[in-house]
């Protein structure tokens, strides 16, 4: 018998999942314990085991990809890695608020009436930068591990691959194995958590369709084609630009790589494809060191699919609780969402959490991530495809930007194919 592939079977937990919420909705005396015993708790699982993996996949990628190289070439192509991550991640955030201002994809279902209490929008002001790096170096680095704090996890692991670096290569050598028998390892708890991930998607669309009905599900399509319209637009413009200018051919780089991005696409997992997007892309000729340091990094701060997200959905979410944001507010939301994309990592279903710390800081009403959470599956397979193709070129800008010839490209029978 034939296995139903992943897409299948998502696509199958989608379908069971808007039924029988659609059934708990119409039948309002099991309704509510449906929604909370039941059908959320089965959602709640798939975003702590998502959580769960986080952590160690970044440690272990940051260290090794620092641990390899001599440290004054890291800080100067750090600093340019860091600098162009902030710049492409800061633009695809405006590219997605243009957009969901000029599409609207929230309008006409006004749901205030749905929570109690009024919503209303208190702009946090922004920190300073001494107070931002103050809040990312962690007093213990086992309770910021412990809390999943991703940004100070990698201030500490590239103290820790800095120093790891500078040891003699016999002392280094055993701590390295081990971080990449932790990482292989983790590997394949992605894999096992991602054969939850149907019923997963069925508990979280059964929740929202329990709790709001089909009503909820019509803004709901309006946002996802805006999504996907943001993210094929900023392939082709912003990303299709880049390529122009550093010699290259994005729809040729898209065919390279096309194995890699149907996986994540599939999966919605970035994480699961990047061994095989560093080796290709050293097939490809970016020189190892290059490789080894910006795309673990890019996985982190390089999120060009997850800034889109976060700017339509926001807006989305403050159309349809019928909140007016000025030109002076989104500006405000624009260094908002900078700051707490870094560190999101390419994990399926991280950028809910970053999108509730966005609401969270600029007080907005998180109550409308939880309709959001029931559809980001199917959103999440473009943003990471994006997220895949965004640090799928970096390499190649950095190495342009270091005046790095790219070497001569390896065999393509040595690419291993997941």
């Amino acid at each position: 018998m034939k296995r139903i592939s992943l897409v299948a079977q998502i696509a199958i937990g989608l379908a069971l999942g808007v039924l029988a919420g659609w059934y708990f909705n119409t039948h309002p005396l099991h309704q509510e314990w449906a929604s909370t015993q039941v059908l959320k708790p089965l959602g709640d699982i798939f975003i702590k085991m998502m959580k769960m993996v986080v952590v160690p996949l970044v440690f272990c990628c940051m260290v090794l990809g620092i641990a390899g190289g001599d440290n004054k070439s890291f800080g100067r192509m750090g600093m340019k890695s860091i600098g162009y991550f902030f710049a492409i991640t800061s633009l695809a955030i405006v590219f997605g608020l243009l957009l969901a201002n000029l599409f609207e994809p929230g309008t006409g279902t006004d749901i205030s009436g749905m929570v109690h209490g009024a919503a209303t929008v208190t702009m946090a002001p922004p920190k300073g930068a001494l107070l931002i790096v103050q809040n990312i170096v962690p007093d213990n680095i086992f309770v910021a591990l412990s809390e999943g704090k991703l940004l100070s996890i990698l201030f500490f692991a590239v103290l820790f691959g800095l120093s790891l670096n500078s040891l003699p290569r016999e002392k280094s050598a055993p701590v390295l194995a081990v971080l990449q028998g932790i990482l292989d390892t983790m590997f394949k708890v992605v894999r096992i958590v991602m054969a939850y991930s149907p019923i997963g998607v069925f508990g979280m669309i059964g929740a929202t369709v329990c709790s709001f009905g089909f009503a909820s599900l019509l803004p709901l399509l309006k946002l996802i084609g805006v999504v996907y319209l943001a993210l094929l637009l900023f392939a082709l413009v912003i990303l299709g630009g880049i390529c122009y200018l550093i010699g290259e051919n994005v729809f040729r780089l898209i065919r390279y790589f096309k194995h890699e991005l149907l996986l994540a696409f599939s999966t919605a997992a970035s994480a699961a494809v990047m061994p095989q997007l560093m080796q290709k892309l050293e097939a490809y000729g970016v020189p190892r060191r290059i490789v080894s340091f910006v795309v673990p990094v890019g996985y982190a701060f390089n999120l060009d699919g997850a800034a889109i997200f976060l700017g339509v959905a926001t807006i989305f979410i403050a159309q349809l609780y019928a909140i007016d944001l000025s030109l002076t507010q989104q500006a405000m939301l624009v260094i908002t969402m900078v700051l707490t994309s870094k560190g999101a990592a390419g994990v399926p279903g991280f950028a809910i959490i970053i999108l509730s710390a966005t609401l969270a800081s600029a007080g907005l009403p998180l109550e409308g991530v939880a309709l959001i959470a029931g559809i980001f599956r199917i959103i999440d397979s473009g943003t990471t495809t994006l997220n895949v193709l965004g640090n799928a070129i970096a390499p190649l800008v950095i190495a342009r930007w270091e005046k790095e010839a790219l070497l001569p490209p390896q065999p393509q029978a040595a690419i291993v194919h997941a």
